[in-house]
């Protein structure tokens, strides 16, 4: 940009959406509308069945019962703005929204992050420390874990969006993604971006890195104390209890690692697609399909909601 050229500041952005064709909207209409419905009625389920069940009073669950909160607040976030655009042309949104809408996914997303790795943290005491697990993993311990993770997501939702929109936006305003995502929003900065990009490495690094060392120590421990056991029934049942959690993290970790994550603005909104409207649909179908205490919940809830209907 030229100095001293006058420029109007962007009050509008105008996101391009997944497609320009008006058959395959009606399509996607169907099936994020779909995904969106399983959403909220596995997560929605899977914290009225935790509260109803005390078989599922324990830490491991109240953390399942937290997560599935924020895959329906992250799901909100977008799948109700981006089923609106299937059906309209309209396909702006405001500044403040978009302020509003990057930050939401940023607070969302580090928590899940973050509860994640404490997730991990609680299956190696309960593995490691089997005696110790509920003096370890206290109401009070779980509560704070809980509190410290939306207090962190919060602080790096601030930064994150402060860093992204404190730079001038002067023209274009068009966003080729669905939402106000950091780095297509970025590009349309009038000024450099090198050192915001920079900040945004950084931030996504300082929660990425010590998650990812809490999961990874925690499993080397669980895994070593599982080998250690000598009867394979325990061996088995021990490895059962992780094993929701393990599919929990290889949905949530395994994209992320993909050969060229820059290769398109295609597969970059497939990606973004997947983690903001997959993973919060299918996180209740891993953790009921793959345990049995949950699958046990839900047949008695079952039952009592067909006994009432008897009665």
């Amino acid at each position: 940009m030229e100095l001293g050229q006058n420029h109007t500041p962007v009050t509008r952005f105008i996101l391009l959406g997944l497609t320009d064709y008006p058959d395959e909207k009606q399509l996607l209409f169907a099936i994020f509308l779909l995904i969106y419905s399983m959403t909220l009625v596995g997560n929605l389920g899977m914290i009225d069945m935790i509260r109803a069940s005390s078989t599922l009073h324990t830490p491991m669950y109240f953390f399942l019962s937290v997560l599935s909160f924020l895959d329906i607040c992250n799901s909100s976030v977008f799948t109700p703005r981006l089923l609106i655009s299937f059906l309209t042309t309209d396909q702006t949104i405001s500044f403040a929204g978009c302020v509003t809408q990057m930050a939401l996914m940023t607070l969302h997303g580090t928590g899940e992050c973050l509860l994640l790795a404490i997730m991990a943290y609680d299956r190696f005491v309960a593995i490691c420390h089997p005696l110790l697990y509920h003096i370890i993993m206290s109401k009070r311990l779980c509560v704070q874990l809980v509190m410290v993770t939306y207090v962190m997501g919060v602080f790096i939702a601030a930064l994150q969006t402060g860093n992204a929109f404190i730079l001038p936006y002067c023209g274009p305003n068009v966003i080729d993604h669905y939402s106000c995502d950091i780095p297509p929003v970025l590009q349309l900065a009038c000024s450099d971006t090198t050192v915001a990009n920079i900040i945004l490495l950084f931030f996504s690094a300082l929660v990425t890195v010590p998650t990812i060392s809490v999961i990874l120590v925690s499993y080397a421990y669980i895994l070593v104390t599982i080998y250690k056991m000598r009867s394979l029934e325990a061996q088995h049942k021990a490895f059962s209890t992780c094993a929701s959690h393990l599919a929990a993290l290889s949905l949530f970790y395994v994209p992320v690692f993909q050969p060229n994550p820059e290769s398109s603005s295609a597969s970059n909104k497939i990606l973004s697609v997947f983690y903001t409207i997959v993973i919060p649909m299918l996180n209740p179908l891993v953790y009921s399909l793959r345990n049995k205490d949950v699958k046990a919940a839900v047949q008695l809830r079952v039952l009592n909601f067909s006994r009432q209907g008897i009665c």
